[in-house]
């Protein structure tokens, strides 16, 4: 009997784990709190550097953070068809 409670446990153990990797989020792309990706965070970084934003320049940290930040919001506004206003 012993035996049996487990292996049962075991199948429902399983089955959930199975049911939770098919299981698709729900709303991803419009959850901004939603982690990124790998790639997400590649393709971040290299808009960023496209942008000019340059990680070893301390001396101008926050300006040219800021401004690489506004030039990456911007295209990707225009790419989604949003207008921009300043």
């Amino acid at each position: 009997m012993k035996q049996l409670s487990c292996i049962l446990i075991g199948a429902l153990f399983g089955a959930s784990c199975v049911a939770s990797a098919f299981a698709q989020p729900s709303s991803r792309y419009g959850d901004p709190s939603a982690p990124k990706t790998r790639a997400e965070v590649k393709a971040d970084l290299i808009a960023w550097l496209a942008a000019g934003y340059d990680p070893n320049n301390w001396w101008e940290y926050p300006d040219n953070a800021q401004r690489a930040g506004r030039i990456v919001a911007e295209q990707r506004a225009r790419q989604a068809g949003i207008g921009v206003v300043q």
